[in-house]
């Protein structure tokens, strides 16, 4: 079975930085695409940030300049570091792989996995 465990959330004042991890775990192949969602309060999920095991990136216009994914294959893990962190920036947000891993009837299979979710509150 496969998990991804994220960790890094808080509460921080407008301005202020924080660092969300989110590591997979279990019966992985491999890893493909990697990525970070957020949900505020009465919104739908929005896409924040992406990156594919080469490291090519992607980010929603609302966080260029401000925000970085990264990843350590190494690790399975992929990182966001959020700075110059705005009220607006406040939701629970979720990373998500798309890996391939041991399937349980066997073989291997490719799917979208996402972690439990970490609140980020940003105060103004």
């Amino acid at each position: 079975q496969v998990q991804l465990v994220e960790s890094g959330g808080g509460l921080v004042q407008a301005g202020g930085s924080l660092r969300l991890s989110c590591a997979a775990s279990g019966s992985i192949f491999s890893i493909n695409a990697m990525g970070w969602h957020r949900q505020a309060p009465g919104k739908q999920r929005e896409l924040v940030a992406t990156i594919t095991s080469g490291g090519n990136t992607n980010y929603a216009d609302s966080v260029k300049g401000r925000f970085t994914i990264s990843r350590n294959n190494a690790k399975n893990t992929v990182y966001l570091q959020m700075n110059s962190l705005k009220p607006e920036d406040t939701a629970v947000y979720y990373c998500n792989a798309v890996l391939t891993a041991q399937a349980m009837g066997g073989g291997l299979r490719t799917s979208n996995w996402w972690g439990q979710g970490t609140q980020v509150t940003v105060s103004s």
